[in-house]
């Protein structure tokens, strides 16, 4: 096996991801296990400066981000997105094999046993692959309203148009699911500090297994966040700002949620009543 010099940034819960680092020399593993026996054997397994073991925030993202914080000025050229258990969970032995070593911005998902009903949307299944690794869902927010519950945003449009000015609002939101790609640095250093630590205050306000519901939508945007032009919104760029802005996001997603468990709202708008706008008048 040809071992790459692409930079392995492994996100890892309860495994002893030897299966990934054997593809590299170089690796952090930033491990949030909770069974001694895992965090045991990682510590047999790898010297001290390639594990950093960190809270367990219930999901992936927040670890990049924070690499991307503390490394700003000296990252690799070259960095694989990485979840400890990728290899089987998002994609098969024999992708990864093709495209461990890939120099260039990469979607690493693929899901064979879901092909039959992804090659196609249809009303059933709004969702299909655009090619091997672009899956593409239909701009719904459905998973907003799952068992993940949220805080400050709960539709994806209004995320989208919160962080970047004037930009597409999708019909479809293609992503990797799971957020694994092998991205440049130049990719990261297009967004400052701030527009990342601003990222994971808001997937970090409950740091649990039932992680807040707006990691879902950064995860629909990280083809944005290092693939896209579009020039981002003044707060993004100024913490003590941005908290501000998400005391207004906060006002606005409870009146949302206070008009929608009226009873007779259909009623109500024909009689004049009109549903709150989110931010209406600043965004």
């Amino acid at each position: 096996m040809k071992k790459t010099d692409i930079f392995f940034l492994i996100h890892n819960y309860n495994t002893v991801p030897t299966n990934l680092t054997e593809y590299c020399d170089n690796f952090l593993i930033m491990d949030s296990s909770d069974d001694e026996e895992v965090k045991r054997k990682l510590d047999e397994t790898y010297p001290a400066d390639k594990i950093m073991h960190i809270e367990n925030t219930g999901h992936n993202l927040t670890s990049y981000f924070d690499y991307f914080i503390r490394h700003y000025d000296n990252l690799p050229e070259y960095i694989a997105l990485l979840k400890g258990n990728i290899i089987g969970r998002h994609v098969s032995q024999e992708f990864f094999d093709r495209a461990y070593d890939n120099h260039f911005f990469t979607f690493l998902y693929e899901e064979k046993n879901m092909r039959a009903k992804y090659e196609k949307a249809s009303e059933e299944c709004p969702a299909f692959l655009l090619d091997e690794t672009h899956f593409a869902e239909f701009n719904s927010s459905w998973y907003m309203r799952q068992s993940h519950s949220y805080r400050y945003f709960y539709d994806l449009d209004d995320f989208i148009r919160f962080v970047y000015e004037e930009a597409v609002i999708p019909k479809y939101a293609t992503f990797a699911p799971g957020g694994c790609y092998i991205i440049s640095k130049h990719q990261v250093l297009k967004n400052s500090v701030t527009f990342y630590k601003n990222l994971n205050t808001l997937m970090e306000y409950r740091k649990e297994y039932n992680f807040p519901a707006e990691a879902y939508l950064v995860e629909r945007i990280m083809p944005y966040i290092f693939g896209s032009n579009y020039k981002t919104r003044s707060w993004m760029e100024d913490e003590a700002e941005f908290a501000r802005m998400l005391e207004k996001c906060e006002e606005s997603t409870k009146a949302h949620d206070a008009w929608n468990s009226q009873h007779l709202k259909r009623v109500k708008m024909w009689l004049g009543a009109k549903p709150p706008v989110f931010l209406e008048g600043i965004l």
